[in-house]
């Protein structure tokens, strides 16, 4: 009769049971999250250097310097006094050159080149940057594969962001404009902040666990995200007003503040036909617009933030407060900026503190979505 076994008795004791290994989930993909992440962050970097210099380009008039769009061999600039001789002559064409610079020489000419040369050369690095990368962390296995399509988008993105760029600059070599068009500089600059956004918000991705972003986001808080999203959309659409305001050089008219021309609406309004054209062309009309819409925003981002200051999250509650700073110091920045005319140096820095409350607002966002759970210990 064979011998009666206990229920808690261990069975096959001469088979070693491997226990599962902590982090199998990533396997294989955990050692090339810090590529990843410096990657992005070099992208990231580029472009905020991208935006800042087109900004220059824009404030010191280079934009039409070069009247040509070759991505290959328009990365060698004039080398011989021939060739500088011919990207001048081409120059000579533009209504910008023959109504406004015909007293410009070729010294001149070389200052205003070498800025919208720089720009170009930074888009060409910014594209060469995401292709090298992306092609060694995915020949390497070092590309996660929940970012694989997501990183895979930045190129077509990048791609697109010139060919905006090259359709803005041509807008203002028509022989009628003296400045490129306020609307494709709008499209260019907006291009420019989504990508910038879309890439940060990648990079957020990257540098948490797969597991660690299935566990916060069981606890997202849903009502915070939402409006948080609102509020990213809100100064994404501030960002364009800005860029309208930019194009046609309206921040250096009506420099008192808060009224215009000592009155709350500027002067002869709707003076330009048809009237679609106001909305881009009256400097009056595109600068009462950019300064209402901040004060909206401002009292939609005080909303917001008293929101925030609920979460159970003391990460996602400290990134809605810097939020909140860098907006009231945009503000006031703005307001110096008009009534000192908007030299270009507060310009840029305006343009520059728009960069960092983009991403500020993304991170927000992101952190509303995606919370960082931190455990607070009792005091008792």
């Amino acid at each position: 009769m064979a011998k009666k076994r206990n229920v808690f008795e261990d069975t096959g004791s001469d088979i070693k049971v491997n226990a599962a290994e902590k982090g199998a989930i990533e396997q294989g993909e955990a050692s090339g999250r810090g590529a990843v992440a410096v990657w992005l962050w070099m992208l990231i970097i580029l472009i905020v250097a991208m935006i800042t210099v087109g900004g220059l380009t824009r404030l010191t008039d280079s934009g039409l310097s070069i009247t040509e769009w070759d991505p290959v061999m328009g990365a060698i600039p004039p080398l011989t006094t021939s060739a500088w001789t011919a990207a001048f002559d081409a120059y000579k064409t533009t209504a910008e050159f023959t109504l406004q610079n015909m007293a410009m020489n070729i010294s001149e000419f070389k200052i205003i080149f070498w800025w919208e040369w720089g720009h170009r050369q930074l888009g060409r690095v910014i594209g060469l940057v995401w292709f090298g990368g992306f092609t060694f962390l995915l020949v390497s296995g070092k590309l996660p594969k929940n970012l694989r399509f997501s990183v895979l988008l930045i190129g077509p993105f990048i791609g697109f962001q010139g060919l905006i760029g090259w359709l803005m600059v041509n807008s203002g070599l028509d022989g009628v404009r003296v400045d490129v068009a306020s609307y494709w500089l709008m499209m260019h600059l907006g291009a420019a902040f989504a990508l910038l956004g879309y890439i940060y918000w990648i990079a957020q991705i990257s540098g948490r666990r797969e597991v660690d972003l299935l566990q916060s986001r069981r606890v997202r808080e849903h009502k915070l995200f939402g409006m948080s999203t609102g509020l990213m959309h809100f100064v994404g659409l501030q960002v364009l007003l800005g860029a309208l305001v930019a194009g046609i050089d309206a921040g250096r008219n009506y420099t008192d503040w808060p009224l215009m021309a000592g009155g709350f609406l500027p002067p002869d309004l709707f003076s330009l036909t048809p009237w679609w054209r106001n909305f881009f062309e009256d400097d009056g009309l595109v600068q009462f617009i950019h300064r209402m819409s901040a004060y909206l925003l401002f009292c939609y981002a005080i909303i917001v933030v008293r929101r925030a200051r609920f979460s159970a999250h003391q990460v996602t509650r400290s990134a809605f407060t810097t939020v909140m700073i860098l907006l009231l110091f945009q503000v006031v920045l703005g307001i110096i900026t008009v009534l000192n005319s908007s030299p270009w140096s507060l310009a840029i820095f305006h343009q520059f503190t728009a960069i960092l409350l983009w991403l500020a607002v993304v991170r927000g966002r992101f952190l509303a979505g995606y919370p960082i759970v931190t455990l607070v210990r009792s005091s008792k």
